[in-house]
């Protein structure tokens, strides 16, 4: 038989004032475990881990963090070079915004804030270049793709017919001819930037063999 307790019984006061201490407890530990999962968050420890492996991105949903020009934007995982993932619009040419040592091109400006309306701060879906799904990073370590908007559109095929970027001929993709036929759709309703470009407004690579029509 157990020996019976040489414990008086709790009052009840004694046990009210258990049940608080134990409720105490559970409160701060709860507190403390919720106080490192933000600290961890804000030191980046919960990040997704950096990749150098564009196919890793393919069909895959990330958050806008910055716009840094029409063609360009930066998605919210980390690559080997940088804190979020650099993405060159694949096929399309916006007109460059002022560095240091040049002026803005025409139309930069609002280039940049059409696609800051449409994609800053939202979830895109990116989908690379068929066929070539191991090395899509160009010059400048950008991750080349082709960019879904919350709403299904296409933001490099909106880009184009809207007349806020160039086709940009440069480099093969399945896309490249679509790409022109919405570029002389856009320039003959000179949508965008064809209803105030010059001849000398246009990038290097249309500029000798696409001629404007007399405004």
């Amino acid at each position: 038989m157990p020996m019976p307790s040489t414990h008086p019984p709790l009052t009840r006061r004694q046990r009210r004032r258990r049940y608080v201490v134990r409720r105490l407890r559970g409160a701060l530990l709860v507190v403390a475990v919720l106080a490192a999962l933000v600290l961890g968050d804000h030191w980046g420890l919960f990040a997704r881990r950096p990749t150098s492996d564009p196919v890793t991105y393919d069909g895959k949903t990330f958050t806008v963090v910055r716009v840094v020009d029409g063609d360009t934007i930066d998605v919210d995982v980390p690559d080997k070079r940088r804190q979020a993932t650099r993405v060159r619009l694949w096929g399309v040419d916006t007109p460059e915004m002022a560095r240091r040592d040049r002026p803005g091109d025409h139309f930069a400006r609002e280039a940049t804030e059409f696609v800051e309306a449409l994609a800053g701060n939202k979830s895109v879906t990116l989908h690379l270049e068929p066929g070539r799904r191991t090395r899509d990073n160009d010059d400048y370590y950008r991750l080349l793709a082709f960019v879904i908007l919350p709403d299904g559109r296409m933001l490099n095929r909106v880009l184009v017919e809207t007349g806020h970027a160039y086709a940009d001929p440069r480099y093969p993709h399945h896309l490249r001819d679509e790409f022109l036929r919405l570029q002389d759709r856009a320039r003959q309703a000179r949508l965008g930037l064809w209803k105030t470009v010059t001849q000398d407004d246009l990038p290097y690579y249309w500029r000798n063999t696409l001629d404007l029509d007399p405004p």
